[in-house]
């Protein structure tokens, strides 16, 4: 018996320690949490809503200040029309235009920037489809401020934030 049991520790000894290790690795690693990828798409919309959230307070402050920079025009294009305007309201009633032209020209450069992040972010890409559009739309009222078209110009910019507010509705949702 006491050499059966020597010639068991004596084999225990020169085994390989590899036959009674485990033949597949276990360790305790925790898997990354699987909502870091819902985290980021939920983060990429909500910092996209709140551009075009922006775009639109920046628009309807701009078009409720129009309506009295347009009258004002108005009021100036037909005194100047009658030749009863002094050149320093002809010279303000051009500097007004022209400041008017330059806003509408940069809300149009913002909106055209606007859509092409929307179109390459891929977390946005599900609401380009409409968001699309405003930009030209904005370009549309460049277009009649070079014209001198003031109130439609700003018709048609109370258009473009019809549609950036239904972009933002469904962004919300």
């Amino acid at each position: 018996m006491k050499r059966i049991a020597i010639t068991l520790f004596i084999t225990l000894l020169f085994s390989p320690s590899t036959a009674f290790s485990q033949t597949r690795g276990r360790s305790t690693r925790q898997r990354p949490p699987a909502t870091t990828t819902t985290q980021r798409v939920s983060q990429v919309r909500t910092q996209g809503a709140q551009r075009v959230a922006e775009q639109i307070k920046h628009l309807t402050r701009f078009v409720y200040v129009l309506g009295g920079v347009n009258s004002g025009i108005a009021t100036s294009d037909e005194a100047i029309r009658r030749n009863e305007a002094p050149p320093a309201i002809v010279q303000k009633n051009q500097q007004s235009k022209a400041q008017v032209k330059a806003n509408i020209q940069s809300f149009r450069e913002t909106l055209d920037k606007l859509e092409i992040d929307f179109r390459a972010t891929p977390e946005l890409q599900p609401f380009y489809i409409k968001l699309a559009g405003v930009a030209s739309g904005a370009a549309t009222a460049e277009e009649l401020a070079a014209a001198n078209q003031f109130d439609r110009a700003g018709r048609t910019l109370l258009d473009v934030v019809n549609r950036l507010a239904d972009v933002l509705g469904i962004m919300r949702q």
